[in-house]
C-alpha cells in the first residue's frame, strides 16, 4: 500500500497535537517542573535557533545552518550509497533461489547488528574521519533497502515469470523490465525507512568521530549545559527527519500512481 499525502483538513489534528505538546513544554519550563538547566523554555530554544542561523556576533551557539547542511549532506550521501548497494545486491540475491538459500543465513547474521557495533571496525580502517561516518551510515541504512528488494523479487507474481520465460527474456532483462518495477513499492518503503536510519547514524557518527555537524553541536551543548542550544539541535533534527520523510512520501505517491485505480 502507498501512503497518500495529507489534505489540508487532515493536517489540523496533527498540528493540534503538536501545539498541545508545545503548550505542555511551555507550562513545564515556566512552572519549573524541571530545572531550566535541563529544560529550557520554548522561547529560549527559538532564540538559540535564530542566533544559530543568523550567526550573530557573540553568540555561543555554533552556526546551525552550516551544521545542519553538513549533517544533511552526510545523511543524503550515506542514504544514496546505501540505496544503490541495497537495490543492486538485493536484485542479485532476489533473482536467484540458490543465492537466497546460500546467503540468507549470512544476511540474518549481519542484519541485527546495530550500526554502532561496527564503529570500532570503521574507526580502525578509516580513522576518525568523514569517510568513517559515511561508511557506518551506508552500512546501517543499507539493510532496509536490501531486504525489501530481496523480499519483493522473491514474491514476484509467478505468472509474470511464466510470461518472461515464454518471451525468452534473460534474467537481467526480467529484473530490469518486470522484477524491479513490480518490487518498487517494497523498495520505496525500504528507502523511506533507510532515510530515517541514515539520519540517526549520521548524528551518532558525528558525536563519536568529532565531525562537524548537528551531532557534534548537540554533544558540545550538552557538555556545556547550554540546554537551549541542545534543544535547538534536537528540533532541527526532528525537522530534517520530518521534511525528508514528507518528500519521500510525496515521491512514492507520485511514482506509484499507476497502482491506484
Amino acid at each position: 500500500m502507498t501512503s497518500k499525502p495529507l489534505t489540508m483538513t487532515q493536517w489540523i489534528e496533527p498540528v493540534a497535537v503538536l501545539m498541545a505538546f508545545v503548550v505542555l513544554w511551555w507550562m513545564a519550563s515556566h512552572g519549573e517542573w524541571v530545572s531550566r538547566v535541563f529544560l529550557p523554555t520554548p522561547e529560549a530554544t527559538w532564540e538559540s535557533l535564530v542566533k544559530g542561523f543568523s550567526n550573530q556576533p557573540g553568540a555561543d551557539s555554533a552556526d546551525l545552518a552550516v551544521a545542519s547542511g553538513q549533517t544533511l549532506l552526510r545523511m543524503l550521501l550515506g542514504w544514496g550509497l546505501a540505496s544503490l548497494i541495497g537495490v543492486a545486491l538485493g536484485a542479485l540475491i532476489g533473482m536467484s533461489l540458490i543465492a537466497r538459500q546460500w546467503i540468507a543465513p549470512t544476511l540474518e547474521f549481519l542484519r541485527p547488528l546495530p550500526a554502532s557495533a561496527v564503529l570500532p571496525l570503521a574507526i580502525s580502517i578509516f580513522g576518525l574521519s568523514s569517510g568513517m561516518v559515511l561508511f557506518v551510515v551506508s552500512f546501517g541504512a543499507m539493510w532496509p533497502v536490501l531486504l525489501a528488494t530481496v523480499q519483493g523479487l522473491a514474491n514476484v507474481e509467478p505468472r509474470l515469470r511464466e510470461v518472461a520465460s515464454g518471451l525468452q527474456m534473460s534474467r537481467t532483462a526480467f529484473a530490469w523490465k518486470i522484477g524491479l518495477p513490480a518490487t518498487m513499492p517494497d523498495i520505496l518503503a525500504g528507502m523511506r525507512l533507510s532515510m530515517t536510519v541514515s539520519l540517526i547514524v549520521a548524528v551518532v557518527g558525528e558525536m563519536i568521530a568529532s565531525q562537524a555537524g548537528l551531532g557534534q553541536a548537540i554533544l558540545l551543548a550538552a557538555r556545556s549545559f547550554r540546554a537551549s542550544e541542545l534543544f535547538a539541535g534536537i528540533v532541527l533534527l526532528g525537522a530534517i527527519g520530518f521534511a525528508s520523510n514528507a518528500v519521500l512520501a510525496g515521491l512514492e505517491h507520485r511514482l506509484l500512481r499507476w497502482q491506484r485505480p
